[in-house]
Parts: structure tokens; sequence; C-alpha cells
């Protein structure tokens, strides 16, 4: 059985455009535009009480999805952190604090979906700026608690703003466990930071084998260019599903129909 579905990868820069102006309804008309199944968001500011400071929810209820907040730290009096979204039911989350000493608070929040066929594991992270914060970072990513997570057994989905743009240790990392849909190779102009005049290639997806991707693409509207100091990633997936067979059964048999 095949299910085709469509995701992002969006830094939102606490809704704060180019042209300074905090305004969240730019966000969700990109996100409208795109029209993705499941999306991730970094640097979201959730504070109670106006729209613009009550990002998560606000983004959350005008487009209509279930969402989940993972906070890294507070922020004016409110959460900061990433959030998913997804059209489809969301059986559980968790954030994973994955800070380094006297460093910005950071996170992998990751969320287990449900695609009625099977349970699709997604993990949005945003990692830090310094070279050494970033290969700390990636080493507890990776490690059991929780992308080797043997409680995990759907498919896993890595994405995020890895601050990663010299193919340092979280690429070789992630590239050894994941496949990659690697803007590097999948889109003909790459940089998605800054998004008016992209010069650095920061945003990522790594994916289980039992993926195929099937397109990947900047996102790149008159709103987008302004919306955020990010451009959005976007990629449409196939998944091969087939019911009672493990992770590595599916990934044996995805192998197998390649050849």
């Amino acid at each position: 059985m095949a299910r085709r579905i469509r995701i992002v990868t969006y830094n939102i820069h606490k809704c704060r455009g180019l042209d300074g102006r905090v305004q969240p309804a730019r966000i969700v008309e990109v996100l409208r535009k795109i029209d993705a199944d499941i999306i991730a968001l970094q640097e979201v500011l959730s504070v109670p009480g106006k729209p613009e400071w009550d990002q998560a929810r606000f983004i959350a209820t005008e487009l209509g999805f279930n969402y989940c907040l993972g906070e890294n730290r507070r922020l004016h009096g409110g959460a900061y952190g990433n959030i998913l979204l997804s059209r489809f039911p969301m059986r559980d989350y968790e954030n994973h604090d994955i800070t380094t000493k006297k460093r910005e608070q950071r996170g992998c929040l990751r969320s287990d979906i449900d695609l009625m066929e099977t349970t699709l594991h997604v993990f949005n992270v945003h990692l830090g700026t310094s070279f050494l914060e970033r290969r700390q970072q990636a080493r507890k990513l990776v490690g059991p608690a929780i992308l080797q997570n043997p409680k995990l057994h759907g498919p896993r989905i890595v994405l995020g703003d890895f601050n990663d743009w010299k193919h340092g240790l979280p690429s070789q990392l992630l590239s050894a466990h994941f496949k990659s849909a690697d803007i590097w190779t999948q889109l003909p102009r790459f940089r998605t930071y800054p998004g008016l005049l992209p010069l650095l290639h920061l945003d990522h997806m790594y994916f289980d084998s039992v993926l195929k991707i099937e397109r990947s693409r900047l996102y790149k509207s008159r709103t987008a260019l302004i919306a955020s100091d990010h451009l959005p990633v976007i990629a449409d997936f196939g998944m091969v599903v087939q019911d009672g067979l493990t992770r590595q059964h599916r990934l044996e048999l995805t192998s197998a129909n390649r050849h």
C-alpha cells in the first residue's frame, strides 16, 4: 500500500519578517499555499494573549491542524521553541533536551503521527550556532534516547534548522543512519537563508529508506521572501506500508523492490 505525504520545514523567526513586522498571518498564508500534511516550525513564540504572540495556537487554529509544542525556554512570559502540526492525529509527543553547557537551550520535538497503516515518527530539530555545540547535539540525537529509541517502530523523519552549512558532524552522523532529502542535490538553488537573498544552506531533512522522496524544493513567493529570514523547504514522500511487518522487514522489502 502506498501513501503520499507532503512535509515542510520552516524557521519562522518568531513571525518577524525582514521588514521588522511580527505578522503570524503571513506565515499562515505561506503555509496555506504550500498545502503540506505535516509542518515543522522552528523559532515559535507562544505567549497567551494577542495572536501575534500566541503563535503556535494561532497558526494551528487558522490551518485547522493538530499541533504540539516543544518548549525550549521561556521568552517574554511564554513558551519559545519548535512546533509540529499535522492533518493526521498525533498519538504522542516528547520534547528532548539537547542543550549543551553554557549555550542557549535547544530541543528536538518528536511527534508520533497516526497514518492508520503505520505510525510516522517526526523529529523537529533546531541545533545551535556553535560548531562544538552542534557536534555534541548531533551525538545526542543519534543516541538511544532519541533517534535510536528501541520503542519506536515506525518510519522516522528528522528535519529542521541544523545551522550546519559545511556538512559537519551533524550532517555526517545523520547521513550515516538515514537517507537525505538534501537540497544540495535535489534543488537547482539550494540556499535557504536569509530568505530574500539566500546565502547559506541550514535547513535539512533526513528519513528512513521506507520513505521514497518524489520531489523537494524551496518555496519562494512574494510573501515567503519577506515573512521570515528563512525559506520553507518542501518534500513530497511516498510511503510503502506493509501491515504486520517490522521496520527492518519493510526496509528489506523496499530495497528488494528497487532491484
